[in-house]
């Protein structure tokens, strides 16, 4: 069984048509996903899949990027993370690629994330692009240790992952690991230790090799999960097992069925 630890499919390209999109993802052998919300406006859509589907799991969060619309506080955050199919806090982090002009409002709302997790107990979900250095400094400040979670979608090098990974963060790989010119991400792919190693999709977008160009979705996590795979020199059954069983315990109130 594979297991695809974030995607959204509360968005349009995939609820529109979901029960499809599940039906694909159980043909394909991916048993289990972590539907990860961007907002406070349509977090019900993202409970709701998670209440309507055994084989999915929510989050509760805000994307560094998303302006407008509630900005919760941790005690909000700590409140709707207390739903029994909400496994983790996120997607947060930080984004200073299409928004730097926003870095002091994305590092308060960053830290009240991590707050957020440490209280409700649940691990955190980490986006970070331009901003890795921020990043790993509000993790350290906060204690975010504490929560522990993922990197998630990781384009970054190898002393980052690293750095996380002292922390306790698991790294997940996205279709961007199968991109021809990913060369230095699939050298991190191979270093990342077994224990702390998972895949996903990110979709509706990202689709791997050699689907690019398509609407992402769960299914697609074994093109992901293939070519980590082949980087290691192990089998996508291996890979799939020690990534599954990664993702179980990280995200420890999700449920396999």
């Amino acid at each position: 069984m594979l297991v695809d630890s974030h995607c959204h499919l509360d968005f349009p390209e995939l609820h529109s048509n979901i029960d499809a999109v599940t039906a694909r993802m159980a043909d394909a052998g991916v048993g289990h996903a972590l539907c990860v919300a961007v907002n406070m406006e349509d977090f019900p859509r993202v409970r709701d899949l998670a209440e309507r589907f055994d084989q999915l799991s929510a989050s509760v969060g805000v994307h560094p990027d998303h302006e407008g619309g509630e900005e919760p506080d941790v005690a909000r955050l700590v409140a709707l993370a207390a739903h029994p199919k909400v496994v983790a806090i996120g997607e947060t982090g930080l984004d200073y690629y299409r928004h730097p002009e926003r870095a002091e409002a994305q590092l308060a709302r960053f830290r009240a994330h991590i707050r957020a997790a440490r209280e409700a107990g649940k691990p955190l979900i980490v986006h970070t692009r331009s901003a890795s250095e921020d990043t790993l400094g509000v993790m350290r400040e906060e204690n975010a240790q504490v929560a522990g979670g993922v990197m998630h979608c990781f384009t970054e090098t190898w002393e980052v992952a690293e750095a996380a990974m002292e922390m306790g963060f698991y790294i997940s790989f996205s279709g961007i690991v199968t991109f021809r010119n990913a060369t230095e991400l699939r050298e991190v792919a191979r270093r990342v230790p077994a224990e702390r190693l998972l895949v996903e999709t990110d979709s509706p977008y990202l689709a791997p090799v050699p689907l690019r160009g398509r609407t992402n979705e769960p299914a697609f996590v074994r093109h992901v999960a293939e070519e980590v795979a082949r980087v290691r020199g192990i089998g996508i059954e291996a890979l799939a097992g020690l990534t599954t069983a990664n993702f179980f315990r990280l995200f420890r109130d999700a449920r396999a069925v």
